[in-house]
């Protein structure tokens, strides 16, 4: 009894543990994400929890899915000023139960990390390990989630991670200051290379039957 007790109490504590993030700075000035000690060289070393680097409050993570966390992490990238597209991604994620790292893209720090992971600058982009989907595509998110061997939607209790505040330094584009547009622009017309409307063709040549003569 004893003994199955303490089975129990060690599955919970390791469903529950947060996985180590740090945050560091390459010799080429690159902001790197890993959930292992940076290397010696590594500048401004800073150690972030999971609960921490989402802005989520810390939730029971079930022993299966605390597993899968340190072989396939999933990071969810989105910006402050997307809203539904990222939202829906939010929700497909939590409506399966799966934990999930947010890093908000909003300066050319994070733009360059999310082009290192993606090759592109798109929001929202999932990672589940190694593999990537840009924008959000709900077969696309299922089919990630699934090779990744994260159970379906309803075998384990659906979480409630929220968007992050914005980051601090971030402003957002103020859309009552930008100049009013004609709802239906015209731009002015200029002749180019081939503007034709100037010239005049060769005079016409007699032919076979000659040219009728003018009337009077």
């Amino acid at each position: 009894m004893i003994l199955r007790a303490f089975f129990v109490l060690l599955c919970f504590s390791a469903g529950v543990v947060q996985a180590q993030q740090y945050r560091w700075t390459d010799d080429k000035g690159n902001v790197r994400y890993t959930g292992t000690p940076p290397p010696a060289g590594a500048k401004n070393v800073q150690k972030l929890d999971t609960a921490a680097a989402t802005d989520a409050p810390a939730e029971q993570v079930p022993f299966e899915v605390a597993r899968l966390q340190k072989d396939f992490p999933v990071t969810l990238y989105t910006a402050p000023s997307c809203k539904e597209g990222c939202d829906m991604a939010r929700g497909a994620l939590n409506k399966r139960g799966v934990p999930f790292k947010e890093v908000q893209v909003w300066n050319p720090e994070t733009a360059d990390q999310l082009k290192q992971v993606s090759a592109a600058a798109e929001v929202p982009t999932l990672v589940v390990g190694r593999y990537v989907q840009r924008g959000f595509e709900q077969g696309g998110y299922d089919e990630l989630l699934d090779s990744a061997g994260y159970p379906k939607a309803g075998q384990v209790p659906p979480r409630s991670q929220k968007a992050p505040a914005p980051p601090e330094g971030y402003v957002a584009a103020d859309e009552s200051k930008k100049p009013a547009q004609s709802p239906n622009p015209v731009a002015p017309q200029k002749a180019g290379p081939y503007d034709t409307s100037g010239l005049t063709g060769p005079a016409p040549k007699t032919g076979q039957y000659g040219v009728p003569a003018e009337a009077k």
